[in-house]
């Protein structure tokens, strides 16, 4: 199953990330999303379609260091958490 997902407007309020940096973030969400997504799936709740006004994330926790490829997989997983069916086990993804 191929998935693609597109983030039309990232706004990242807070976080340490300069406007060139901002594309290279969103590309990781997108990226990570995708592959959490095609290898776990959605929730249950969601699998037949919802509109939500908020989705509840995981914690971001945030390193000295955030290169946007980083941050934008611990963003992603965070996400995924809040709308992908659990990961089995429980392991790092």
């Amino acid at each position: 199953m191929k998935i693609d997902v597109h983030i039309e407007r990232l706004v990242l309020e807070g976080l340490p990330v300069t406007s060139l940096q901002g594309p290279l973030v969103q590309q990781a969400i997108e990226r990570e999303l995708a592959r959490l997504l095609g290898a776990h799936g959605l929730s249950h709740e969601l699998r037949h379609g919802a509109a939500l006004p908020r989705v509840r994330a995981g914690a971001l926790r945030l390193a000295r260091e955030n290169p946007p490829a980083r941050l934008g997989l611990g963003i992603a997983r965070a996400v995924h958490e809040g709308i992908g069916s659990p990961i089995q086990g429980g392991g790092k993804r």
